[in-house]
């Protein structure tokens, strides 16, 4: 079995490779995306090449995207043999939606900027290391639309982290329900719960692939 892992905004593979380290020492065959998230002339669709691009031959993967991730393996389903897709701690896109839209409709309330709404249930020292990991941003594919007309027809889980202040569990359990219409799974750890509960996720992971 083989596990496609993307990153969301501003981050890495390296925000995986806690994950992507458990799922290989357990025999998997693991591929960590690097998105080109700091070029500011790569939209939507250059992250979608991206993830294409990045898998060899046609075997089956597990897709699995995480945060701002949603949007690029929703489109990426499309364009794979994806075995499942599982969305983690992720934006679940409408047809059509642009991620700058994303936010208004789908109710978002910002978190207090004082807040390290990313990393706060990580030690000190690597939870510094996680904000030194990360690039910056750009905006060029924030007004680039979802282009799909129906969810991709593929084995879909969705799994929210229960301490997540960026997109906390409440929020995040609605939207869920409203756009797939099933409630998420749930594991413990804060919006990068690959980082803070590696064993959690993998264990979700392959729940999934087992069954």
């Amino acid at each position: 079995m083989r596990f496609v892992l993307i990153p969301g905004a501003a981050s890495t593979s390296w925000h995986w490779h806690r994950v992507t380290a458990e799922l290989r020492s357990r025999g998997y065959d693991v591929i960590p995306v690097d998105l080109p998230c700091d070029d500011p002339s790569a939209g939507l669709p250059q992250y979608v090449d991206t993830v294409v691009n990045a898998v060899p031959g046609d075997e089956e993967v597990v897709l699995v995207a995480h945060s701002l991730g949603g949007f690029t393996g929703t489109l990426a389903c499309e364009r794979l043999p994806v075995r499942e897709f599982v969305l983690v701690a992720a934006m679940v896109p409408a047809p059509g939606e642009r991620i700058a839209d994303w936010w208004g409709n789908t109710g978002y309330d910002w978190v207090d900027g004082d807040v390290d709404a990313f990393f706060h249930d990580l030690p000190p020292e690597f939870a510094a290391e996680a904000r030194r990991q990360l690039r910056t941003q750009s905006d060029r594919p924030m007004n680039d639309p979802c282009a799909f007309e129906d969810w991709p027809d593929v084995p879909t889980r969705a799994v929210i982290a229960r301490d997540d202040l960026l997109f906390p569990a409440e929020f995040l359990r609605r939207v869920t329900q409203e756009r797939l219409g099933f409630a998420p799974d749930e594991v413990p750890g804060a919006h990068f719960p690959m980082l803070g509960r590696p064993a959690a996720v993998v264990d979700y992971l392959l729940r999934g692939a087992a069954s």
